[in-house]
């Protein structure tokens, strides 16, 4: 089983990005689940958010103590909130920035980082500041857990065109980079 916690703000497409990662792991097959956690905060409030995908049925209705992979639409976030407490060896982090890999305090658990500016790309594409669909992009990219093509497909049905042109976007724009020689 993979699982995912995602962490962001309110109005950033947090809900909305998890259910089409969800929704494209079962109409290819696989078993998914999302657990999404706010409670009345306001636009611009730390949100997170526990996804989970599998081969076989998930029965665990819990939050993510101990992700696979982290996605991060708010990079402001790292310096707020325990975003890598519980991190699983060999972690992939998904991360919404134009700062340098230097800038970030990585723990020893990350090995493969996806930096991406989807803020930019979403403001180019649809000329609002609301990452998700870029950043659902970039997790195709950095885990191939689900195919970008259903996920595209799913976030034009959903959002239309302009936020489709923005997740393959975010798909060819996110820069790999190995952080950890196992």
């Amino acid at each position: 089983m993979k699982e995912v916690r995602l962490h962001g703000r309110g109005g950033q497409g947090l809900v909305k990005a998890a259910h089409i990662i969800v929704k494209a792991a079962v109409t290819t097959g696989k078993y998914a689940s999302f657990i999404p956690f706010f409670g009345v905060e306001r636009k611009g409030s730390p949100v997170y958010g526990f996804l989970r995908l599998d081969d076989k049925p998930i029965r665990l209705k819990t939050q993510v103590y101990h992700p696979d992979c982290l996605i991060v639409l708010d990079d402001t976030l790292l310096d707020e909130v325990n975003i890598f407490e519980g991190l699983k060896e060999k972690a992939v982090l998904v991360i919404n920035s134009t700062k340098p890999l230097t800038n970030f305090s990585l723990p020893e658990e990350v090995d493969t980082v996806a930096l991406v500016d989807a803020t930019n790309i979403a403001l180019k594409n649809f000329q609002r500041n609301i990452p998700n669909t870029t950043m659902l992009g970039a997790f195709c990219q950095a885990t191939g857990w689900v195919p970008l093509d259903q996920v595209m497909a799913l976030v034009e049905e959903e959002f239309g065109p302009e936020n489709a042109a923005a997740c393959e976007e975010g798909y060819r724009s996110t820069n790999l980079l190995k952080v950890r020689c196992r």
